[in-house]
């Protein structure tokens, strides 16, 4: 089969490699028809390489057909349409009955000290093949995969594709921001890229007043198109300050950073970052892992930007070490601060309703920017890490 498969930074390409097989009896076989790439991906492809085997088939928010079931998988059946979430989990473990898919205690990467394993997402989370591919094996069928009602076999893949990631993880980002209800409550969103986009219309979309910050002109036009509210940082040399400003010199109740570590901040750390990709794979990884490579000024100023007794909601991903944390002011202002990457399948009965019906509240349909085919995937990766011809979240349909 064709695969999107890493070589090195900023080198990802087509290869022919051999199809996945039942491998366990909860294994399912699944042909894709829709994956994505995703900012996560960016990662790999830029910042995270020292965790990267040559040959790691990426990709990890995809969707298509069931070809084949291992015995153990009774809920599932070879022409069933499924959406498969980023992480593999069981279903039935003490992590996954407090729906926090992504400690599942059977798939934990125990060796690198992480959580759940991930589909194409490095060492760190399992190097399990992933998704941007013809097709693709999934561990832990009887619970990972996301069966689609009946009602929803004619609609097109881009109603549901989002349910890999995006949509969770939005949708979890507005959960732990803590939002007060009702017409007053505030959200600042630092970011649009997919995430804080859609994090910005799922929180439009319960009633709440959202301020999204970037400084992409393409995507602060297309949020403005959507009725958010939007502040363009090139204008202004103190965000919060502005931000202030706009909500009665107090401040957003909660603040979503959606940027995480690939935010503009101090060119320190961005020398660290190059450093440790130029260093051999263990070298590189002790970097990572002991020096400070994750820059912080976004979430500075989410922590400046958020009223007293607000709440930040950190959905952006974070790679390293990252210190000092201004502990004195989280601790002054009494700010609570939650954070952590999707449980997918915990939201998804909540999310399900705004896909199934004849309307499209929260844009899905048109959400993407970019429709390729898999063979075109590597253009893909550099205008989405450019930010190229408008790219901000790019299909890809084998």
């Amino acid at each position: 089969m064709k695969a999107l498969a890493w070589h090195g930074k900023r080198d990802v390409r087509v290869d022919n490699v051999p199809d996945p097989s039942i491998q366990e009896p909860n294994d399912a076989i699944i042909r894709i028809t829709t994956t994505n790439i995703c900012g996560s991906d960016l990662h790999l492809y830029e910042v995270l390489t020292p965790f990267m085997g040559e040959g790691n088939i990426l990709g990890h928010e995809p969707m298509g057909i069931v070809e084949e079931v291992g015995p153990e998988v009774t809920n599932l059946k070879p022409g069933d349409r499924v959406v498969i979430p980023f992480q593999i989990s069981c279903g039935h473990c003490f992590m996954c009955d407090q729906g926090l898919q992504t400690q599942c205690e059977t798939t934990q990467v125990r060796e690198q000290g992480m959580g759940a394993a991930l589909f194409g997402f490095s060492k760190l989370y399992g190097e399990v093949p992933g998704g941007q591919a013809e097709f693709l094996r999934v561990p832990q069928a009887q619970y990972t995969p996301i069966k689609l009602p009946e009602e929803a076999a004619d609609s097109p893949d881009d109603r549901f594709v989002y349910l890999s990631d995006v949509l969770p993880t939005s949708w979890q980002a507005v959960e732990y921001a803590g939002i007060p209800n009702g017409d007053n409550g505030s959200v600042a969103i630092f970011g649009l890229g997919p995430i804080g986009d859609m994090s910005s219309r799922i929180a439009r979309h319960r009633g709440h007043r959202v301020i999204a910050v970037d400084i992409v002109p393409e995507r602060i036009e297309r949020a403005r198109s959507n009725g958010i509210e939007v502040l363009d940082a090139r204008g202004h040399d103190n965000v919060p300050e502005a931000i202030r400003e706009m909500t009665d010199g107090r401040g957003p109740d909660s603040v979503i950073d959606a940027i995480g570590m690939e935010a503009h901040g101090s060119p320190a750390t961005g020398l660290t970052q190059q450093i440790a990709g130029l260093l051999p794979d263990a070298a590189a990884q002790k970097v990572f892992e002991e020096a400070r490579v994750d820059r912080l000024n976004v979430l500075y100023q989410a922590i400046d930007t958020v009223r007293r007794g607000g709440t930040i909601s950190l959905i952006g991903v974070y790679g390293g070490m990252a210190d000092p944390l201004p502990m004195l002011t989280l601790f002054d202002k009494q700010i609570q601060l939650r954070m952590g990457q999707a449980n997918v399948k915990h939201w998804v009965d909540d999310i399900m309703p705004l896909l199934t019906g004849d309307d499209d509240p929260l844009g899905v349909e048109s959400f993407a920017t970019h429709r390729l085919p898999l063979e075109e995937g590597p253009r893909g990766y550099e205008i989405f890490q450019k930010k190229q011809d408008g790219a901000i979240k790019v299909l890809l349909q084998p």
